[in-house]
């Protein structure tokens, strides 16, 4: 069919130049969003359609097509037949795969590069869009395959994970130190991985099982109630306030005795003894620091000031220990 020669008369008796060319539509969709929620020019424009394609006979959008009484041609066409298909002035949608269409795209391209075929309009139309956090579907879904057939990850237990957790979490902080942008968004990911990791494996539990979606559950209903001053009617208009109310409602939900519980003993030391007297000036307890010998005392002492400073006494003695560092390696080299 020769696409570029067609002539057609006018209302008056006229011939018409050339035939109009039709169009093109690459249509494509988020397996990130449910089946069937596609946006209102998508719609529009497979209901207008003179042919709808789609290679995939699986593809998760096709029930949702025919139920709104939309004909689907179960077939991989041509570029060259799809051009054809355009002859006259149709319409053509074209439902793009989950790899795309790189066969199709290329052949419109080459065709298009020739200059002998008069080509259609070519349109790429998204029907749907990943919503924020969409890609984290993605790793929840690599993480069910990973544990499944993966030989070393399909055996790992939490208490054989835990050393990860603790080695990432300290990277992350290298890498917020650092001032790394790169690093920062990879340390973060490693991190994720670990929750993932170790929901997934909690799904198999055969007495209490949990799975990712109660670990984000619990996060979101907790961060809700810890903030009433955002999703309620209490007022915070400074830092201090906002912690009042976390440590307020978190000892309710607690039902805590004392504000040294939930405090990790195993955590390092100047973080251990920061993180006590910060309870305890919070809650305003006015609570003398014991008196003994030994180095362990003046670094409670010094932690204990530098919490009350506003300083992070395990960041600022891990910057001390870089500065200490490079002087090691600058001796080493001779300067």
């Amino acid at each position: 069919m020769n696409t570029t020669s067609s002539r057609a008369q006018g209302p008056h008796g006229t011939e018409a130049s050339e035939a109009a060319v039709g169009r093109i539509v690459l249509l494509t969709t988020s397996h990130r969003v449910a089946p069937g929620l596609l946006s209102w020019p998508a719609w529009q424009v497979l209901r207008d359609a003179d042919r709808v394609s789609c290679a995939d006979g699986a593809h998760p959008q096709l029930p949702y097509l025919r139920e709104a009484g939309i004909v689907v041609d179960e077939a991989a066409p041509s570029a060259q037949e799809l051009i054809e298909a355009c002859a006259g002035g149709r319409t053509v949608v074209v439902v793009a795969t989950g790899e795309g269409e790189p066969r199709l795209t290329d052949g419109l391209a080459r065709l298009a590069g020739s200059g002998r075929v008069r080509m259609p309009e070519l349109e790429l139309l998204p029907a749907s869009y990943d919503l924020p956090g969409a890609r984290l579907l993605d790793l929840v879904q690599v993480m069910d395959r990973i544990r499944a057939e993966c030989p070393w990850s399909s055996r790992q237990t939490h208490r054989g994970l835990a050393k990860y957790g603790i080695e990432e979490a300290y990277e992350l902080v290298e890498a917020i130190e650092a001032g790394d942008r790169d690093e920062l968004r990879e340390e973060l990911g490693d991190v994720l991985l670990q929750v993932v990791f170790h929901s997934r494996i909690a799904q198999e539990d055969p007495d209490a099982p949990f799975s990712i979606d109660d670990v984000a559950g619990g996060i979101v209903a907790k961060l809700i109630h810890r903030h009433p001053h955002v999703f309620g009617d209490e007022t915070a208009t400074t830092p201090e306030e906002v912690k009042e109310h976390w440590l307020r409602t978190k000892a309710l939900e607690k039902q805590r005795t004392s504000v040294t519980e939930g405090v990790p003993l195993g955590q390092p030391g100047l973080a251990l003894a920061a993180k006590l007297s910060s309870r305890a000036r919070t809650a305003g307890l006015d609570v003398p620091l014991p008196h003994g010998e030994g180095v362990g005392y003046e670094l409670l002492a010094m932690a204990a000031r530098a919490e009350a400073e506003g300083v992070d006494p395990e960041a600022a003695l891990r910057a001390a220990a870089r500065t200490y560092r490079d002087a090691i390696r600058e001796a080493e080299s001779g300067g």
